[in-house]
């Protein structure tokens, strides 16, 4: 008994040290110097990562958000950027693959009442520490049917993610984005979007990856898929780690008017999506899977409802996501 709790004991201890070592580690990625440009440079980014947001005057916006963008990209152009979290950017979405490869940030900028624009880019981990960038553009408001192609960085379905989940099949990775857009002044959309990379490592977004086969009413597969809804309905959307499926509330029109999209809300039950051999799978009752009262995962938003950032803890967790994967990666040393 008194071996067990020793033995329990040296474990937590090395456990303790491990991490101290990896956060350590990660603290040292830059010189005193270089993390003081960093952080100089943030301090320049965050008044105009605020004001894409929340000046008044349009023109204000758009031109915050012109600025922002040589900023940022000046910025990513440092040595070892990718290291750097630029996590007071708040009103900046900022989440990293699950296997540090590379990380996206979205924003959106509000052209008028009626129009969304959103922005991205993604960054990837490179040996060197260079930089290597692919800029996104929103190509939504030319797009009748956003789900009908397979699309590149030039003609990409604007969302601001919050969620991304790697799964993989016969040994290729695919990247699930969740991620919402503000859309019109009457509606809200949630989107769920499969990023792959094709052999020349050049991001791809959508494909066959979305089906419905396993309903009673059968529907096509989809190449992406997305809910749009009343604007003030609270719609759950995202990933639970412990049941792995993608869940989401079922909606209805409050006015049984179903083509009219500004008229849903939530009806209290819940659907999902189950990953199997390479496609998300609908899943038309949830509670089969025995979903608990309460247990539903929130999404982590960029502003709350009283338009407030409430970002930094999904920052925080994408953070911690890439220090548990780089520890892993890390060759031991031998002394």
């Amino acid at each position: 008994m008194i071996h067990s709790i020793k033995k329990h004991f040296i474990n937590a201890i090395t456990f303790v040290c491990l991490l101290l070592f990896i956060n350590n580690t990660h603290a040292q990625t830059f010189s005193k110097i270089a993390k003081k440009d960093f952080e100089k440079r943030e301090d320049s980014l965050k008044k105009y990562a605020r004001n894409i947001v929340f000046a008044e005057e349009s023109t204000n916006r758009f031109r915050s958000d012109s600025v922002f963008i040589k900023m940022l990209v000046r910025a990513l152009k440092q040595n070892n950027s990718f290291n750097y979290p630029f996590d007071s950017l708040q009103t900046i979405s900022r989440i990293y693959a699950p296997d540090s490869s590379f990380r996206i940030f979205t924003w959106q900028l509000k052209k008028d009442e009626y129009v969304y624009i959103q922005h991205g880019a993604i960054q990837m981990r490179t040996a060197d520490g260079s930089l290597k960038l692919y800029g996104l553009h929103d190509a939504s408001m030319f797009s009748k049917n956003p789900n009908d192609s397979v699309r590149n960085i030039n003609n990409w379905i604007g969302a601001i993610y919050y969620k991304m989940i790697l799964k993989t099949f016969n040994n290729k990775k695919y990247y699930t984005l969740l991620g919402f857009d503000d859309y019109t002044i009457s509606s809200t959309k949630k989107w769920m979007e499969v990023l792959t990379f094709d052999n020349n490592n050049e991001p791809v977004f959508g494909g066959p990856y979305f089906s419905f086969k396993d309903d009673t009413a059968k529907r096509p597969t989809q190449l992406r898929f997305n809910l749009e809804y009343k604007k003030e309905a609270s719609v759950r959307f995202n990933y639970d780690p412990e049941l792995d499926l993608i869940v989401f509330d079922n909606l209805i029109s409050e006015t049984n008017e179903p083509e009219k999209k500004d008229t849903y809300i939530p009806d209290g039950d819940f659907e999902g999506f189950k990953w199997k051999d390479g496609q998300w799978v609908h899943v038309d009752k949830i509670f089969d899977y025995k979903l608990k009262d309460g247990d539903f995962p929130k999404e982590k938003l960029i502003l709350d409802n009283n338009g407030k950032p409430d970002e930094q803890k999904l920052m925080d967790q994408s953070i911690k996501n890439q220090q548990k994967s780089d520890s892993t990666k890390r060759p031991v040393r031998k002394n």
